[in-house]
């Protein structure tokens, strides 16, 4: 069903109130799921709101949390999230960025003791609608086989990159580094939808469409170039986990289909910004952007049009802004739609 965005906004935030969760972290998760639910990305986007309530409820998730900034260098600093709302920690970081990047022209924040934050594009866009380039990533747990590969190792593992556009929207590539993400599956299960081919194995490592069956995902590139996905998946393993000291793909408790639900997972993040002005300048960078966007938009096409990353989200946020967000059977029901 389709539902206006105001009213599902007040729901879900409503939802989480009642769960227990601070006004200031319910503020942040519904202003990521927002961001998600508006471009499109479903599978990250309000119906995530049931299973934050259930792990707040649960004790997994701090309703309270009380983040702590610690500056370990003139770019680099640690936020410990307080186990609290993922979402919270990460808005969080990237403002901190921004204040050190002001001074140092780039900063790096590892981020640790934090849970699921949704789609890490909502993090890198705000970073960039205040003028920086902002990358974020995080690890999750293992859902996606290696490269002829038949078990779990790495999570769906997110990259996302965003750039300030003059008089525009962010430049914003968010990617997962699976072939999709494991939220696409439960909204497949949800909708009793077939996945496309090649994105998702059973138990025994063979792909499957029946998303009931899919037990693990494939890396991006699928059977022939899942290589690619598999060391992206690394990259963000890297910087949100090794270089924070928190938990390694494999170690997580499962973000679903388990009864631990009051163990905190200790997640980590990583937010990188920098700040235009400090290298070529803001002007020329404004300029160069804007030449840039506009050679690739005006490409020659092949098959189909040619779009600058983020052309398509923003788009579909414009949409779905007029027209209402359409959401799944499960999603209607928890929030009292049915």
């Amino acid at each position: 069903m389709v539902v206006s965005a105001q009213d599902l906004q007040d729901r879900a935030q409503a939802a989480l109130h009642s769960a227990g969760a601070s006004i200031e972290s319910a503020e942040a998760a519904i202003r990521a799921l927002m961001h998600a639910s508006l471009i499109g990305v479903d599978s990250h986007g309000i119906r995530l709101v049931e299973h934050y309530c259930r792990m707040l409820r649960g004790g997994r998730v701090n309703k309270h949390p009380k983040p702590v900034l610690r500056q370990t260098g003139a770019g680099s600093a640690m936020l410990h999230g307080d186990d609290g709302l993922g979402h919270y920690a990460a808005y969080m970081a990237v403002e901190a960025g921004i204040t050190m990047a002001k001074e140092s022209g780039v900063a790096g924040i590892g981020i640790e003791h934090s849970s699921h934050f949704g789609a890490a594009g909502a993090y890198a866009t705000w970073g960039a609608e205040q003028g920086y380039i902002t990358f974020v990533t995080t690890n999750t747990d293992a859902m996606v086989a290696l490269f002829h590969g038949a078990e779990r190792f790495h999570g769906t593992n997110p990259l996302a990159f965003a750039a300030p556009v003059p008089g525009s929207r962010p430049w914003l590539l968010d990617m997962a580094t699976s072939s999709i993400p494991m939220n696409r599956v439960l909204l497949h299960r949800s909708l009793d939808e077939p996945l496309p081919g090649g994105v998702a194995a059973d138990k025994n490592g063979s792909p499957t469409t029946d998303p009931h069956e899919a037990e693990m995902l494939l890396p991006l590139g699928g059977e022939a170039f899942g290589f690619k996905g598999a060391g992206l998946a690394g990259v963000a393993t890297l910087f949100s986990a090794l270089l924070t000291g928190t938990t390694r793909d494999p170690n997580f408790i499962p973000m679903y289909g388990t009864d631990n639900i009051h163990e905190p997972r200790n997640m980590g993040h990583f937010v990188l910004v920098v700040d235009p002005a400090k290298f070529v300048g803001a002007e020329l960078f404004r300029q160069a952007i804007t030449g840039y966007l506009s050679a690739l938009r005006g490409s020659p096409p092949g098959a189909g049009k040619v779009l600058a990353p983020g052309d398509r989200e923003w788009a579909e946020a414009d949409r779905r802004d007029a027209e209402g967000i359409p959401i799944d059977p499960d999603t209607a029901r928890f929030l009292g739609y049915r």
